[in-house]
């Protein structure tokens, strides 16, 4: 009796860039595999490393409140061992090989990664895919790296612009999973059990749920069953995903305008100063990302320039724009001498007023077209990044658009395009975040 066929799951490709000589510099493909687990490359022309990325769609957001900081608690957890490695196996394997890896979770999602040489990938693969899906999460284990994050906790309460900036995000959110710290309390994590973390994990960490990107000299085709392999322990990767995707509740977050403070005897003051901002998927935000560098993106910047060459009013000056699924905000983040706060906050207020109600001068939009086009295209010259790139594509955006397409579109960014946008943003209630002696 001959055995069923394995299926397959469907490879598409997706970006092909060739140079003036018609050879393939990069090429883009996905497969999507029977279980809903996604593989999505790009191989490179002219490196001899590759980088890879697995993309969990599970943040701190999907916590409740018994379980917050549980997403960074199991980031943690997952390098502690699994069946056939020891935490110890786990860091030789890829020390060997001189590779890197890493993990980091955010409000939406967490993302283990690794960089090593082209020939050392399936090491890689093999290593991430036994951490992820195998993970023994030992009640010892959990006891150890609980006291590690409670002394993680406490090192980012000691760093006033982590505060300052959860303060805002307390602020704009209130008590939901996005207003609240991505790590988690003292309290929440001293409670949470080994039980609720395995829950949690086994809950979460589906192959509907993952995204593997790999980027660098490699072939799709050899990344796919790599892939398979490593991931398809203890039947992992059996069965199939439910074509039908699930109906997802509307989260259109609201921003709650007012101030909050907290009082710390430090030298400094920190403060953060914004409005409600725009959601990721938001056709606008290639204008507001140019708005952003030209008002505080750099040091010939709006706010650089006003705030610390003009005035001396501080040291460190900045704007940022966060965007999330169903919310975002915009904001500019100060630190000053006490006794400058009110001559910091008024300049602010001004700059931001001033933006709303004239725009921005040409020279200032095309200065931020280009520093923003620059920072794009440097910033993806290495396999690391464009992992990160097709990853993050796939898992948190409706599109993956080339890079030439993406500096179309911020070319196509207007003055009346910014003007319009500043006015919209700039006129909202503000929320303010203060943390210092005062």
């Amino acid at each position: 009796m001959q055995k069923a066929p394995q299926k397959t799951g469907t490879t598409r490709t997706l970006h092909t860039v060739k140079d003036a000589d018609g050879a393939v510099t990069s090429r883009v493909r996905r497969t999507v595999l029977p279980s809903g687990m996604r593989v999505v490359t790009e191989q490179m022309a002219g490196t001899r490393s590759a980088s890879i990325g697995v993309w969990v769609a599970v943040g701190s957001r999907d916590e409740t409140p018994a379980l917050h900081g549980c997403s960074h608690f199991l980031e943690h957890l997952l390098f502690k061992g699994t069946p056939e490695r020891s935490a110890m196996d786990i860091s030789v394997a890829l020390d060997a090989v001189g590779g890197e890896f890493n993990a980091f979770t955010t409000k939406e999602y967490t993302v283990f990664h690794a960089r090593v040489l082209d020939e050392d990938l399936g090491t890689a693969v093999d290593v991430l895919g036994d951490m992820v899906t195998a993970s023994t999460i030992t009640p010892a284990d959990v006891e150890a790296e609980r006291d590690v994050i409670l002394d993680e906790i406490a090192m980012h309460d000691d760093d006033p612009d982590d505060v300052v900036h959860n303060l805002f995000a307390q602020q704009a959110w209130g008590d939901t999973p996005l207003g609240r710290p991505i790590a988690g309390t003292e309290v929440s994590i001293t409670a949470m059990t080994r039980a609720q973390i395995h829950r949690f994990y086994r809950r979460h960490y589906r192959p509907d749920n993952m995204v593997v990107s790999v980027a660098g000299n490699i072939d799709h085709a050899t990344v796919v069953r790599q892939v398979r392999k490593a991931f398809g322990r203890g039947g992992f990767l059996e069965g199939e995903a439910d074509p039908t995707p699930s109906a997802q509740s509307e989260r259109a977050r609201k921003v709650y305008p007012g101030e909050t403070r907290t009082v710390r005897p430090q030298e400094q003051v920190n403060l953060v100063l914004g409005v409600k901002g725009l959601t990721r998927t938001d056709p606008r935000r290639y204008t507001l990302g140019v708005l952003n560098t030209a008002l505080g993106g750099g040091t010939s910047s709006r706010m650089f320039q006003e705030v610390r060459e003009l005035r001396g009013l501080a040291y460190s000056v900045y704007s940022f724009a966060t965007h999330h699924a169903d919310a975002g905000v915009v904001g500019v983040s100060v630190g000053c001498l006490p006794g400058k706060y009110d001559a910091v906050l008024e300049t602010v207020r001004n700059e931001l007023a001033k933006v709303a109600a004239e725009g921005l001068t040409e020279e200032e939009v095309e200065r931020g077209k280009g520093q923003l086009k620059g920072g794009l295209v440097l910033g993806l010259e290495d396999s690391g990044s464009r992992m990160s790139r097709i990853g993050k594509a796939e898992l948190v955006h409706d599109e993956l658009l080339t890079i030439d397409e993406v500096v179309e579109r911020i070319e196509a960014v207007t003055t009346d395009d910014v003007a319009a946008l500043a006015e919209e943003l700039f006129t909202q209630p503000e929320l303010l975040a203060v943390v210092g002696p005062r």
